[in-house]
Order: C-alpha cells, then sequence, then structure tokens
C-alpha cells in the first residue's frame, strides 16, 4: 500500500474519532456516554500495542508466557469494589486530579512526594509510549509497499507526525478546563470506540487466520505439536518458570491500579460507583476474548514464517502474504487504536502530573499569585499543552534512541516495573494509618534505583557501548552485584529479578521507617480519613487538626485569583450555608482550610494548594499532646452526639407512641359514650313499649277485644324477654371482664351443638330467605360449657343473617380437626368486615366506622361477649382477612 494512502486511512480515522469525541462532549449528560459499558471499554486502554502485537511474539517464541500480565488483571477486578470504590470514593471527595495527587495527599499533601510520584510515573510511561510509536512505525513499513520512500530523517518519518497528530487530539480534549479533576467525556467516549473497533478487528483476523488460512485449532496444534520445543511452548519449566509467572501475576495486578492512563480511565472518569458491578465481570470477560486467539495466530505464523520473520506483527503478515490487503489494512487499524487510546490518556495523565507537581510548585506558584484569574487559567491549560507535546518528543526521542533494540514486551515490563514503586505506598497506606511520607519517599526512591541498575541500566549501557560487561561481570566486577543475578538470585527472568529485589527493598523500606519515624499531625489526619472508610464521610469535613489564625477574607482573595469571582462566591455560600454559618465570619476554621484546599487541588494540585493556603494562614505547630487532646474531645463529642442522637429517637418513638396511645384512648371514650347511648336506647326501646302496652290495658275498659288484648300482652312478654337478654348479656359481659363467670365443662358432641345453634335461629333466617349450612355433619366429641358454645355460635349466626342480603344470602358453618384444637368457623356472603376493623370488631367499645346508616338492632357485647366465652375455654377468635367475598370468623376449642 502507497505511504500516502496510509497517511490519509490514518487523517480520516482520526477525524471520526474527534467527530466522536465533540459529539460526547457535546452531549456530556447522554445515556450513551453515562453508562457502565463507556466505562468498562475504557478500561479496555490497558490493551495496547503490547496486546494487539507483543503478546503474540511472547506466545510465539515462549508459548504460555504471555498469560500472566492479563491474570494480574482478572485476579483484580473482584477486588474492585472493594478497593477501586474506597479509592473512588476519597477522589471525588477530595478533587483529585492524579495518582500523584493521591499519594501526596495520603501523606499530608507533601509537595515532594508528590513530584518524585510523577517523575516516578515519566520514567514509566515514556517507554511506553515509545512502545506504541515504535508499534506504528514497523506496522506502517510493514503496510508501506516496496516502492514507497521510506524515510531516513525525523521530517520525513510518518512517525513523528504521528505523534504530533496524538498530541493535538489529547492537547484539544485533555485540557478544555483548568480544573483537572473535571470528567473528559469526549476522550473517554473515543477511548471506548477504539477498544470496540480492537477488539472486533483482533477476532476477526484470528477467525481468518485459524479458520480461512488453516483447518481450525485442532489443525494448527496438529502441526505445531510435532517441534521439537512445543512441550516449552505449552508448560511451565519447573519452580523457575512458577516463580517468573507469580511475579508477573503480581506485577500486573499492581499495574492495573497504578498505571496513570488505568488511574485516569478507573477512578477520575468513574461517574457512578455502581458501574463497578458490570466492570468487574466484563473487563474480566473483554480480556478473555482477546486473548482467545493468541496462541493460535502464533502458532500460525511460526509454521508458515519459522524465525525469519517478526512475530510480533505475524497478524499483518500473514494476510498479507496472501494478498489480503484489506484485511491488513483492518488489522493496522485496530493496532493504531490501541496505541491511540493509550497515548492519549497516558499524555492527560501525565500532563497533569507534569503541571500540577512539578512545575506550578516549583517555580509558577509565585507568579499565579500575581496574575488575576483569566490569566491563571490560560496559564494552567498552556503548561499542560507544553507538558503533552513535550512527553510525546520526549517518547518519540527515546523510541528513535532506544526502542528500535528492544521488542515490544520488554519495553512494557520495564514500565511496568517502575511504576510497580508506588505500590507499597498505594495500597499499605489505605488500609495502614502509621505509613509516614518520610518512609515513603525512602522506599520509593531505593526501589526506583534498584529497578534502573537492574532492569534499564543494562540496556543502556549495552545500547551506546555495545559491550554485554555489565549483565556478564557486575559494577566493577563484582558478581554478586550482577544486574540480573543480584546477590546470586539467577533463575529469574530480568523484569522478575528487578520487580523481586525492587519491591523488596521498597516495602521493607517502608515498612521499616514508618515505625522508626511517625508522620506529624497532618499525615496523621489524612490517614484516618483514607484508612477509616466506613466513616469516611464523617471524617472528611472534620478531621483536619489544626492550630492557628487564618481570615476567610484572605482564604477568598486566593480562591478568587484561580477560580475567579463568580465560582468562588459561589462555593463559599454553599460552605456556610451547609454549616450554619454567617456570611460575615470573620475568621476561618479548619474546616473552611480543608474545603478550600479541596477546591483549588483540581486547578493546581494539592501540594500547590497547600502551599497557597499555608501562605495567607498563620497556623502554629501542635504537640503531640495538643493532638491527642483535640481528638479525645472530637471523640467524647462523637460519644455525646451519638447518645444524644438515640435519645432523641427513644423520644421521639415515645412521642409518636403517647400520641397513639391519646388518639386511642379519645377514640374509645367517644366509642364507649356511643356504647352507653346505644344501650340507654335498647333499654329504653323495651320499657316504652312495655308501658304502652299496660296503659293501653288499663286504660280500656273491659269490652276490649279479647284477641287484641291477648296482642298487647304478648307485646308485653317479648319486650320483657328483650329486655332480660340486654342485662343478661351486660351481666355476662361484666363477669366474664372480672372472671366471676364460672363454666359448666363436660363431654358434648359438636355436630349436635351446632345443629341446636341452627335450629334455634332457622326461624329468623327464613323470615329473610337466608340459607344456612352445615358443612361437616360428622360426629366429634370434646369437653365444653354447651350453653356458652350455644351463646356463641347462635351470635356469630346472628351478626352473619343480619349482614347478609335477603334471597341472596348464604352461611356455611364448618368445623375441621387440627394437631390439638378443633377450628369451628361461620362464612357468609354479606358486605364483609373493612380491613381496618379486622384487628378491633371484638373489642367492647369498637363499632366500625363503615356501618349503615341505619344500625342493626343490638347492644353491640356480642362479639367481646363471644370473645371472652371463648379464651375462657383456652381457645382463639378471629376474624379471616383473606375471604374476597363476605365475612369468615373462626374460633378454636382445645382437645385437652
Amino acid at each position: 500500500m502507497n505511504n500516502y494512502l496510509l497517511v490519509f486511512i490514518i487523517i480520516i480515522y482520526l477525524a471520526v474519532l474527534f467527530y466522536i469525541a465533540f459529539l460526547a462532549e457535546k452531549k456530556k449528560q447522554s445515556k450513551w456516554v453515562n453508562n457502565p459499558y463507556v466505562y468498562t471499554l475504557s478500561l479496555a486502554v490497558y490493551c495496547s500495542a503490547w496486546t494487539y502485537y507483543g503478546s503474540i511474539g511472547i506466545a510465539a517464541n515462549s508459548g504460555i508466557d504471555f498469560l500472566p500480565i492479563y491474570l494480574g488483571p482478572v485476579i483484580a477486578a473482584p477486588l474492585w469494589i472493594l478497593v477501586l470504590r474506597k479509592i473512588i470514593r476519597i477522589s471525588k471527595q477530595h478533587k483529585i486530579s492524579s495518582i500523584a495527587d493521591f499519594i501526596s495527599l495520603r501523606y499530608g499533601n507533601h509537595k515532594f512526594l508528590g513530584a518524585l510520584v510523577t517523575l516516578i510515573c515519566l520514567f514509566g510511561t515514556v517507554p511506553y509510549i515509545s512502545l506504541q510509536l515504535k508499534a506504528v512505525s514497523e506496522t506502517f513499513e510493514i503496510m508501506a509497499d516496496e516502492t514507497s520512500y521510506i524515510s531516513t530523517t525525523i521530517l520525513d518519518d510518518s512517525t513523528f507526525y504521528v505523534a504530533l497528530l496524538l498530541a493535538v487530539f489529547a492537547t484539544f480534549f485533555g485540557t478544555q478546563n483548568t480544573d483537572a479533576s473535571e470528567k473528559h467525556k469526549g476522550i473517554i467516549a473515543s477511548v471506548a470506540f477504539e477498544s470496540i473497533l480492537k477488539l472486533v478487528f483482533f477476532l476477526i483476523i484470528g477467525i481468518y487466520i485459524t479458520f480461512y488460512l488453516f483447518d481450525g485449532t485442532s489443525d494448527i496444534y496438529n502441526q505445531i505439536s510435532v517441534l521439537d520445543n512445543f512441550k516449552s511452548l505449552t508448560t511451565l519449566d519447573g519452580v523457575e518458570d512458577g516463580f517468573n509467572w507469580f511475579f508477573m501475576i503480581a506485577l500486573s495486578f499492581m499495574a492495573i491500579f497504578l498505571l496513570p492512563r488505568q488511574f485516569q480511565v478507573a477512578v477520575l472518569e468513574n461517574n457512578r460507583e455502581k458501574h463497578l458491578k458490570k466492570a468487574i465481570w466484563l473487563f474480566p470477560l473483554y480480556l478473555l476474548l482477546f486473548n482467545v486467539f493468541v496462541i493460535f495466530i502464533a502458532w500460525a505464523g511460526k509454521l508458515t514464517f519459522g524465525d525469519s520473520s517478526n512475530a510480533e506483527y505475524y497478524t499483518l503478515l500473514l494476510p498479507l502474504q496472501n494478498e489480503n490487503t484489506f484485511l491488513a489494512t483492518l488489522v493496522f487499524l485496530g493496532g493504531f487504536s490501541a496505541v491511540i487510546s493509550m497515548v492519549i490518556v497516558s499524555t492527560l495523565a501525565l500532563s497533569t502530573m507534569v503541571s500540577n507537581n512539578l512545575i506550578i510548585p516549583y517555580g509558577f506558584l509565585d507568579k499565579f499569585i500575581k496574575n488575576q484569574p483569566e490569566r491563571n487559567s490560560k496559564y494552567i491549560k498552556n503548561i499542560r499543552r507544553v507538558s503533552i507535546f513535550t512527553i510525546i518528543i520526549v517518547a518519540y526521542v527515546f523510541y528513535v534512541s532506544f526502542s528500535k533494540e528492544l521488542s515490544l514486551y520488554s519495553i512494557g515490563l520495564i514500565s511496568f516495573v517502575i511504576i510497580a514503586q508506588l505500590a507499597p505506598s498505594f495500597f499499605i497506606g489505605l488500609f495502614w494509618n502509621r505509613g509516614s511520607s518520610k518512609a515513603t519517599i525512602i522506599g520509593m526512591i531505593s526501589g526506583f534505583a534498584i529497578a534502573i541498575y537492574t532492569l534499564v541500566l543494562p540496556f543502556v549501557i549495552k545500547a551506546y557501548t555495545g559491550s554485554d560487561d555489565f549483565v556478564q561481570n557486575g559494577i566493577h566486577g563484582i558478581t554478586m552485584l550482577k544486574p540480573y543475578a543480584l546477590f546470586g538470585i539467577d533463575f529469574l527472568s530480568p523484569p522478575a529479578h528487578a520487580f523481586f529485589w525492587s519491591m523488596t527493598v521498597n516495602i521493607m523500606c517502608y515498612l521499616l521507617f514508618s515505625l522508626m519515624y511517625k508522620g506529624h499531625y497532618r499525615e496523621r489526619n489524612y490517614a484516618e480519613m483514607f484508612v477509616d472508610s466506613k466513616n469516611f464521610t464523617t471524617l472528611q469535613d472534620s478531621a483536619l487538626v489544626w492550630k492557628g489564625e487564618a481570615y476567610v477574607a484572605d482564604i477568598k482573595s486566593v480562591l478568587i485569583r484561580f477560580l475567579g469571582e463568580k465560582r468562588a462566591n459561589r462555593a463559599l455560600k454553599i460552605f456556610f450555608t451547609k454549616y450554619n454559618m454567617s456570611p460575615d465570619t470573620q475568621m476561618a476554621d479548619a474546616r473552611l482550610i480543608n474545603f478550600s484546599e479541596k477546591l483549588l487541588t483540581g486547578s493546581i494540585g494539592s501540594a500547590s494548594a497547600k502551599i497557597l493556603i499555608d501562605n495567607v494562614v498563620k497556623e502554629e505547630q501542635i504537640s503531640l499532646v495538643e493532638v491527642l487532646k483535640i481528638l479525645e474531645e472530637s471523640k467524647e463529642n462523637i460519644v455525646n452526639n451519638k447518645i444524644l442522637l438515640e435519645k432523641s429517637t427513644e423520644l421521639s418513638q415515645l412521642s409518636l407512641k403517647l400520641k397513639d396511645a391519646n388518639e386511642e384512648l379519645i377514640s374509645k371514650d367517644k366509642q364507649k359514650d356511643e356504647f352507653l347511648d346505644t344501650v340507654a336506647h335498647e333499654l329504653k326501646t323495651p320499657i316504652t313499649g312495655i308501658r304502652a302496652a299496660t296503659e293501653l290495658l288499663m286504660d280500656e275498659d273491659d269490652d276490649m277485644p279479647k284477641d287484641i288484648k291477648i296482642q298487647f300482652l304478648k307485646n308485653i312478654l317479648q319486650d320483657s324477654d328483650r329486655l332480660g337478654r340486654l342485662i343478661n348479656n351486660i351481666l355476662d359481659f361484666e363477669k366474664l371482664e372480672t372472671g366471676r363467670l364460672n363454666l359448666d365443662i363436660q363431654r358434648y358432641d359438636l355436630q349436635k351443638t351446632i345443629m341446636k345453634a341452627m335450629s334455634s335461629i332457622s326461624q329468623i333466617a327464613a323470615k329473610k330467605d337466608i340459607s344456612i349450612v352445615n358443612k361437616n355433619t360428622h360426629s366429634f366429641k370434646l369437653s365444653y360449657d354447651e350453653d356458652r358454645i350455644l351463646q356463641v355460635l347462635t351470635n356469630l349466626i346472628s351478626n352473619a343473617i343480619k349482614f347478609c342480603e335477603p334471597k341472596t344470602g348464604k352461611i356455611a358453618v364448618d368445623y375441621k380437626l387440627g394437631n390439638e384444637h378443633v377450628e369451628i368457623s361461620v362464612t357468609d356472603n354479606g358486605k364483609g368486615i373493612p380491613v381496618e376493623d379486622h384487628d378491633y370488631i371484638f373489642d367492647k367499645f369498637y363499632q366500625s366506622k363503615h356501618q349503615n346508616t341505619v344500625k342493626p338492632h343490638g347492644s353491640g357485647l356480642g362479639l367481646a361477649i363471644t370473645k371472652q366465652i371463648i379464651e375462657k375455654h383456652n381457645g382463639k377468635i378471629w376474624a379471616q382477612k383473606d375471604v374476597k367475598n363476605g365475612a369468615k370468623l373462626v374460633f378454636t376449642l382445645p382437645f385437652k
């Protein structure tokens, strides 16, 4: 393919990415941009040119040794819910803009520590960027035809211009805002898009090679298995290989957290913590899909080319050999996508670190203090833009000077080992509050020095001198100081060897010096906030122990210089409202100082923010005794507040209970009045009838017809019986309540008792044309007071008759046996019982709010007496709640 055509394709592809990024920035709130799938795909920036090309090279030459780099992230993914969620919360709360800010904040906003982390990240990432440029350069040469002109100078080198295009892209979308903690939706959307492309294109070439050029996986396996070194390609060579695998898995485990680009997408670009739930299984699945065909492509290339071609580029060489230029172009674009993602996100992260932790605090801070907010904002953006260009140019120089002699795999591992020096202070500092800044700095420098000595220095010396003497004999001929066999350990691969020694020294220094030297009070404050994740929300505002003098006006002037007057005033208004403070407050407290530092951190980094705030406050050194006293007072206040809160909650609950009880008493009192009115009415009615009939009989002459006299006498008798029943009910209820009613317990046939009750009330049912059915005709004997149970059954059936419609009413009496009791029920198809009345219908003064306007006849004591009788028999009575039509009242009688 012609060079110019290839460059044209690259430019068109970059234009598409620009457009996607532009749309995503324009529609920041869209669900297409803010969802767990975009977040997970952005994490796939881990799969760079090393994954796309380098893994195949390792698989071809060393077999399954390419796997550990992907097993580490797979093992790490389930831990994201615990570890990464904690990191995300802390970063959002403190407006963290880079991993350097995160680590320096953990150790008290230590200025030098932030700079040290930035330098380590630069040393670790620049070679990695050069790896991407190397991949672009070499794949460009493979894609170019033999007649194309290949340049030998920088100005004619297509890789140089690709690097510039990447720098422009990253600059345009990465420096829109001065606040680096702001989300970069455009870049993340384009990275997610590229993650889809590189995976799809890689799967396409894998299927093409495996099932088109060869006859499936079995065919490739059968052909490769006859080679002499096949066993070494598919198995581990003893304990030594086991150690290499262990250290490589540990190395990649750390890298998925610590690489600047991974921290950027996983932590800083996270919109919602719940996206992690999808990422913990979707990201390992992505890695699995990416590695399905690696081994088969490697073996297919080995069978086709032997050792005559660079194994890292079999995905391009195989389709080109079969004259499939279109497929090779897709593969090239997939690899180019992997390069773009890595370079853009890495330079974005590094430029923020360089500006916030190197350039601003160590050179431009004084100049910023004197400028206006608009000019400061412009300076910050320009510093980041220059940083991006500088980083990519330095990476290009590294590529020209060193990378051409190294494989993609070896360059990648150099970067991983260097970045891993952040691990002890990062991971241990999250869960151990004793770690100090001094220990962190000593550990990092020691580990970094050993990594340089055992891994970087050997190839640099060889590249410049062409001699391998340093590797073979060590420094000054000291055998124990051989870079690849330090202190006699010679069975590890160079990356695993460097990782082992650098991590061992780093961790030992961190632990030892943390125990020897305690961090100052500020370090301990932030240590508590980082470690105590459960109470982080409570601690983050009040944990800053501070003593001194500070004025709100001075702090406000600093905020205005960097944030602008409108934004600073809005922020302070929010602060005063949150803590219920007067806007006219003159003296600043620890909370305002902490709040102000967080506001500035996103723009200029935590170290510079601390310096600026320190310049306008008069802080006094706090002794350990004072710190302990303040913390003890805070602890006591927290305990007291907790007790007060508990007491307040208890009082609220008691107040609600008292209110409910009061309302119930009022309701009961009202019901009692209504009950007494009803009883008085019921007593008065028969008495009035008796009196009226008696007066008529006395006033009339003897010539009153005999049949009329008999009718009046019958009326008097009926009213007297009614009056007697009412009085008996009241007396029965009073006896039952006071426990003075004695039961005459004998053995009876329940079936006969039910028939007696039905017979006694059958005439009343017949008048309303209501049918009563006995559903269980089997005889069953048990002990009870028959008169009282008859009273219960009669009352329940009478109530059912009252609330059933004439002619259509149906009542069923049934009973069934339980383990130790018999359950008797009376069911009707009447108007039913309202749900809210179910629990109260047996109360002595309760009357339903849903009764008819014309109340049924009776004293209202029937069900209350019924309940007392059943409970006197050691049974239970209730109204069943799951009846759709009508009502069902049930009571039980025990066997014993």
